[in-house]
């Protein structure tokens, strides 16, 4: 499909850009925090907040052995799974509440879930939609599960290989996903944007003909807005009342305001954006008078001849068109014209 649907709204081609605030860990555990962080996210003009579901238990086990204890460069490096995912996830009880504020306020809520039992209490939710978030884009039977729920998916392909999106996305649609939206992502926390690869975003549509997204983890606005320029029909960013309260994601989120300059960026460049057009428009037309044409630039008596020092093309648009200037150069004048005359058919013997 050219487009999926989350609560009526067509997010595709040719369709307003749909904006969600992912919230992630940035609620700090503190359900007062995450009703901020939605209303943060309306007053900022998105169009959706995303949570995740999931517990420490149901996402990895808790185990000091070296496979579990994070390394490689992130902001986590030295902790264990189970410790970093104990105090980033959002308890299951808020988030029935935080849809009901959320759709109180005119915004969709959905989530990521990262087992079955997430799922479950998701669709118990009747949430609109899924996200498959980049590190589950190989757990092939939790996105079948999904896909069998028969509601839009929306996947992140961050560290995916072609043939991996290619398998996760055969297996979605076998399961009976019918709407899919793929988001390019950079899973490096925050991404730089040396790396960020935009131009994957026009192979994915041509390759798997569906809409095309982006998951960001750079700060600003600069990345979203170069996205939606190359098709980017979605754009899902990471919100924090504040980064200086130091939180697992704080350090790659934006702020309320820096949010909201980031959707006013994207709202003005999908304006600009615009459609294929040669029309002239009405605010440009205003400037047709201050084109050239051909106008008398001496004083010039009847019968005088046309030559390039007494007409001449200049600004402004009066005059006959400039394609003319050959065929009057050598005729004569059939009255007299003063200097500063816009030239006509009539004037030309």
């Amino acid at each position: 499909m050219s487009y999926i649907e989350i609560e009526g709204r067509k997010v595709g081609d040719g369709f307003p850009v749909y904006v969600v605030a992912e919230l992630s860990a940035n609620h700090n555990q503190k359900y007062e925090e995450s009703v901020k962080l939605i209303h943060s996210a309306k007053e900022a003009g998105a169009d959706a907040v995303k949570l995740q579901t999931y517990t420490p238990d149901t996402i990895t086990i808790k185990s000091d052995r070296p496979e579990f204890r994070i390394r490689g460069g992130t902001p986590w490096d030295g902790r264990t799974l189970h410790d970093l995912y104990s105090e980033a996830f959002m308890p299951w009880e808020w988030q029935p509440k935080l849809k009901k504020v959320a759709n109180g306020l005119g915004l969709a809520l959905f989530s990521s879930p990262f087992d079955k039992t997430a799922v479950d209490f998701l669709e118990k939710m009747n949430v609109p939609a899924y996200k498959i978030a980049s590190f589950e884009i190989v757990d092939i039977p939790l996105i079948e599960y999904i896909a069998a729920k028969g509601k839009p998916i929306i996947m992140s392909t961050g560290m995916a290989a072609l043939d991996e999106i290619k398998e996760a996305v055969k297996a979605a649609k076998k399961a009976g996903a019918s709407q899919i939206i793929l988001l390019k992502c950079n899973s490096a926390y925050p991404a730089p944007p040396e790396e960020m690869n935009l131009k994957t975003i026009t192979d994915l549509m041509k390759k798997f003909g569906v809409p095309v997204g982006l998951s960001d983890h750079t700060l600003g606005a600069i990345t979203p807005v170069a996205a939606i320029s190359l098709g980017a029909c979605m754009i899902e960013k990471h919100l924090t009342l504040s980064r200086a309260t130091r939180g697992p994601d704080s350090s790659f989120s934006l702020e309320p305001q820096e949010f909201k300059e980031m959707v006013d960026a994207v709202r003005l460049a999908e304006k600009e954006l615009g459609k294929v057009s040669y029309d002239t428009g009405s605010e440009q037309a205003k400037s047709l008078k201050f084109r050239r044409s051909l106008f008398a630039v001496r004083d010039i008596k009847a019968g005088e001849t046309f030559t390039g020092e007494n007409i001449r093309s200049i600004r402004p648009a009066d005059g006959l068109h400039p394609r003319h200037l050959k065929q009057v150069l050598g005729r004569r004048a059939a009255i007299n014209i003063e200097r500063g005359t816009p030239l006509r058919r009539d004037m030309i013997s």
